[in-house]
C-alpha cells in the first residue's frame, strides 16, 4: 500500500512538474514576444524599480535619451531633464499617471514623457515619444490654412467690390463697365490658377503623380520651354536667350513636368525683371547630371529669403510681387526631387537672381 501511495505521489508530482514546465514555456514565449515588440518600437520604454533604478530599456530609449546603456542607471541619470524628472517623481509619490512635454532647442526635438505607476509594485513604466515631426506637421497645417485664407481673401474681396459696383449702375457705363468686367475675369482666372496649383501640389505631395520617364536631350527641353515663354518675355520688353553646352548626355525625365519647372522659373524671372533686362536659360554638364539654370538681371532677393522661397505661398515681398499664387516654386521643387535632382537659388538684391536644378543623366 505504501509503495502504491508513493507511486501516486510521484505521478502527481510529475504531472505538476509537467504543467509547471508548460506554463513556464508559455510565459517565456510571451516574454520573448513582448521583448520583440518593445525592441521594434520607435518610442523609448524604460522600466524602473522602486528606487528609480532602470531595470529594462528598449533600443529606442537609448537613442532618444542619448545614453549607450541605460540599465542600472537611475532615471534621473538617463533622462537628464528637470521637467521630466519632476514628472517621474510626482508620479512616484502620487501613484498617478503623469504626462509631460518638453522642447529641447539644442537637439531641435520635442519630447513627451508618460509615466505609468506599477500597480503591483512601487516601480514605474516610462514611455518617451518624439513628437518633433508631429508638431512640425501641425504647424505646417496651421500655416497652410492661414496662408490660403489670406490668399483667398484679397481676390474675393475684390470680386465682391467689383460686382457690387456693377450692380449699383456701373455696368451701364460704357467705359467703366467693360473695365470692371475684365478685372473680374482676371480675378477669376487667378482663383482658377490657384485651385489648379493647389490640386497639383496635393497630388504630388501625396504620391499620386507618376512620371513618364524617357531619355530626353537637354537642348530640346530648354528650347521648348524658351519657345513657350518667348512671347511673354517680348511683351515685358525682355531679352530671352538660350545657352546649351554641346554634346550633353541625355537625362531620363518626364518632359512635360520638367518643362513646367522651367516655365515657372522663367515666369518668375519675367515678373521681377524690369523692361530692358535679360533672362538666360542654360544647360551644362555636372557630376553625373545636367545642371539647368535660369538667370535674370532683375531686382534680386535678400539673402534671408533664399532658404524659404520654395515654401508654399512664401513671397519675398508681397508689396512687389504682383500676380501669382506663391505655389510655383514649391511645385517645381517637388518635381525636381521626384526626378532625383536638387534645386536651389542664388541672388543678391539689385543684381538679379539665378535658379539652378540638376537632373541625373540617363
Amino acid at each position: 500500500m505504501d509503495v502504491r501511495r508513493l507511486e501516486d505521489l510521484s505521478n502527481t508530482i510529475a504531472a505538476l512538474q509537467s504543467g509547471f514546465d508548460l506554463q513556464l514555456s508559455a510565459l517565456n514565449a510571451e516574454v520573448a514576444r513582448l521583448s520583440t515588440v518593445l525592441s521594434q518600437l520607435t518610442d523609448g520604454v524604460l522600466i524602473a524599480d522602486a528606487n528609480g533604478q532602470v531595470q529594462y530599456a528598449n533600443p529606442a530609449a537609448g537613442k532618444l535619451f542619448e545614453v549607450a546603456n541605460p540599465l542600472q542607471h537611475s532615471v534621473a541619470e538617463v533622462i537628464r531633464n528637470h521637467q521630466l524628472i519632476e514628472a517621474w517623481r510626482h508620479s512616484q509619490h502620487s501613484r498617478e499617471l503623469q504626462i509631460e512635454s518638453v522642447e529641447l532647442p539644442a537637439q531641435k526635438k520635442i519630447l513627451q514623457l508618460t509615466v505609468i505607476p506599477d500597480a503591483h509594485a512601487d516601480g514605474s513604466l516610462l514611455v518617451m515619444q518624439d513628437l518633433t515631426r508631429v508638431r512640425k506637421l501641425e504647424t505646417m497645417r496651421r500655416d497652410f490654412i492661414s496662408n490660403i485664407s489670406h490668399e483667398l481673401r484679397t481676390p474675393l474681396a475684390s470680386l465682391k467690390a467689383l460686382t457690387e459696383t456693377l450692380q449699383d449702375g456701373a455696368i451701364s457705363d460704357a467705359e467703366v463697365g467693360p473695365r470692371f468686367l475684365n478685372r473680374i475675369v482676371a480675378e477669376v482666372d487667378a482663383l482658377t490658377q490657384m485651385a489648379q496649383e493647389l490640386l497639383d501640389l496635393s497630388r504630388i505631395e501625396s504620391g499620386q503623380v507618376e512620371l513618364n520617364l524617357a531619355p530626353l536631350a537637354p537642348q530640346k527641353l530648354i528650347s521648348s520651354a524658351a519657345d513657350r515663354m518667348k512671347l511673354q518675355a517680348e511683351r515685358a520688353g525682355l531679352k530671352l536667350s538660350v545657352k546649351c553646352a554641346e554634346r550633353l548626355e541625355n537625362i531620363r525625365a518626364d518632359k512635360s513636368r520638367l518643362e513646367q519647372v522651367l516655365v515657372n522659373l522663367i515666369h518668375n524671372a519675367v515678373k521681377f525683371t524690369k523692361e530692358g533686362g535679360e533672362i538666360s536659360l542654360e544647360a551644362e554638364s555636372d557630376v553625373r547630371s545636367v545642371r539647368f539654370a535660369v538667370r535674370d538681371s532683375g531686382i534680386g532677393m535678400p539673402l534671408e529669403s533664399l532658404t524659404r522661397i520654395f515654401e508654399r505661398f512664401y513671397r519675398v515681398d508681397r508689396s512687389r510681387t504682383g500676380t501669382g499664387t506663391g505655389l510655383g516654386l514649391s511645385i517645381s521643387k517637388h518635381i525636381v526631387e521626384m526626378h532625383g535632382g536638387t534645386i536651389w537659388a542664388e541672388s543678391e538684391e539689385g543684381r538679379g537672381s539665378a535658379f539652378y536644378f540638376t537632373i541625373p543623366t540617363d
